[in-house]
């Protein structure tokens, strides 16, 4: 699995994202996202500060990137912001 490529269908488990990806032959596989707690209460925090400033928040977390924060957040919350 080389080249992976992220699609945009995305469903969320216990406190994880499940992410559909293609491989290079367009294969698609399941790519899971574990969050720890730890980093779960850090993204509400700084939510809570800087609101949709993904990649401010991904700097605050080793190893995470602006889209898997964005989607996490997605996932978990967006029905109890609506």
């Amino acid at each position: 699995m080389d080249n992976v490529e992220c699609s945009s269908e995305e469903v969320s488990s216990d406190s994880s994202i499940v992410a559909l990806q293609s491989n290079s032959s367009g294969t698609q596989v399941n790519s899971k996202v574990e969050f720890s707690k730890d980093e779960e209460d850090l993204i509400i925090r700084m939510h809570k500060l800087v609101g949709d400033r993904w990649p401010l928040i991904a700097g605050r977390i080793p190893g995470r990137t602006a889209e898997e924060i964005k989607n996490y957040w997605i996932s978990r919350h967006s029905s109890t912001s609506q």
